[in-house]
């Protein structure tokens, strides 16, 4: 039960360098258990989405041992499925990793129906049919996934229902422990796919079509190797400070921002009117994935015309979750945005919350908003949507009003954001964390 009290409108100032990625290390930690040998994964993020999936990996026999930000995981022959947390389980989307993960280990097991971000149906189709192709069976149950696995095969190719990012992940976990090719085609090539297939090609996997939407991995049935592994950065935490230096109109240095993966983003703000200058250009500790440090000036925007929508899997896009970042953005923005959210139901309708704070922002349908800019914005006592990326634009908006705003139930923000008031207060920002 904490609680965030904010006062806002004040200009920040400094450097904050971008934290490592939450959706590559829970897809790493799942990753882990493809390992017989020790795994040493470093630079974890100390988030509760994080914290969740190493309560469950605990109470099945998995042995961790943590040495500041990094972890050194040892998985037993003998996992013990049925003693797994379940209250902890079913916390994390990300638990539905899980399947793929222990295909190669276990021919009968159950996992719990994963939790996570509450953002409308969300249909798991795209993992059961391109898993079902590799010899898995897999049962929806009242509260759990039942899989029987008796037998692996590669598969010639397969056609993702749906190019999601956590469905690609859990194909390539179960292609991974089988002898023999496997295409995937249709595969998402999202940034924390890419970390997942770098931490595979460490265990010996060979993979074709990195960053491509098409896959060919030749798997091992069974991987026994001691590595150590840097999770990269994440650039939805990037696009976090880049829309708070745009809503405080503030000069910082944004460090360490995963350039590949923000490009379209900051093209759309640079037409909006952002100023910001690239300063320097260097790898990633996984020799990989290209940085960039970004500093940002203060910038006067105007609305787009055309409107603001995610990637498709047969179009250009910025990324599904740094399109609510656009809506604190385009409420500071002189005209009218368009903002298309077309993957989720129910995510559209929480960014009408903001109207509390004074924004104009109009639903159309549960898909679209018009976000009207340069509303009479107020402070306001607010509680958190339990979504991450919807609750983490109110605080920036809250940030960027004067006047006090008192943000409740942050459990959704500290699921994908570490010590956040306190790298923000280094900023200058004025934010206090209350624990009742």
């Amino acid at each position: 039960m904490e609680y965030l009290e904010i006062e806002g409108g004040k200009k920040l100032k400094g450097e904050v360098s971008v934290n490592t990625s939450k959706n590559a290390a829970v897809a790493l930690l799942m990753a882990s258990l493809v390992n017989r040998g020790t795994t040493t994964l470093k630079n974890v993020p100390q988030i509760e989405e994080v914290n969740r999936l190493l309560e469950v990996m605990k109470s099945v026999g998995v042995q961790i041992k943590a040495k500041g930000r990094d972890l050194k995981i040892k998985v037993p022959r003998d996992i013990r499925i049925d003693k797994i947390d379940r209250v902890s389980a079913m916390k994390t989307r990300s638990i539905i990793l899980m399947i793929g993960a222990l295909a190669g280990r276990l021919k009968k097991y159950s996992i719990p129906q994963s939790g996570g971000c509450k953002l409308g149906s969300r249909t798991i189709k795209p993992h059961l049919f391109a898993l079902e192709k590799l010899g898995m069976k897999i049962e929806t149950e009242a509260k759990n996934f039942s899989v029987i696995c008796e037998k692996l095969y590669s598969e010639k190719e397969i056609v993702m229902y749906e190019a999601g990012d956590t469905a690609t992940e859990n194909v390539l976990l179960a292609a991974t422990q089988v002898s023999g090719k496997t295409k995937i085609k249709l595969a998402s090539a999202n940034y924390m796919v890419q970390d997942l297939c770098f931490f595979l090609e460490k265990l010996g996997v060979k993979i074709k079509g990195i960053g491509n939407m098409t896959l060919e991995i030749e798997g091992k049935k069974e991987i026994n190797k001691d590595i150590s592994y840097e999770i990269s950065e994440d650039p939805i935490e990037a696009m976090f400070f880049f829309s708070l230096a745009i809503v405080t109109k503030s000069q910082i240095l944004i460090k360490r921002c995963p350039i590949d993966f923000l490009e379209l983003e900051l093209l759309k703000l640079e037409k909006m009117g952002f100023k910001y200058k690239i300063v320097s250009q260097y790898l990633a500790k996984n020799k990989k994935t290209k940085l960039v440090d970004i500093q940002t000036y203060s910038s006067v925007l105007r609305a787009l015309e055309e409107k603001i929508h995610p990637a498709t899997p047969s179009s250009a896009g910025i990324n599904i979750d740094n399109l609510p970042f656009f809506v604190p953005i385009a409420m500071m923005a002189h005209g009218k945005t368009l903002i298309h959210d077309w993957v989720y139901e129910n995510r559209a309708i929480y960014f009408v919350e903001l109207n509390r704070l004074g924004a104009k922002i109009t639903l159309l349908d549960p898909h679209r908003v018009f976000v009207e800019g340069f509303g009479k914005l107020i402070p306001a006592e607010m509680m958190c949507p339990p979504a991450l990326r919807p609750a983490a634009i109110i605080l920036v908006a809250m940030l960027a009003i004067p006047g006090k705003s008192i943000l409740r139930e942050v459990y959704s923000i500290n699921r994908g954001y570490e010590n956040l008031e306190k790298r923000l207060s280094l900023l200058g920002a004025n934010i206090k964390l209350i624990k009742q």
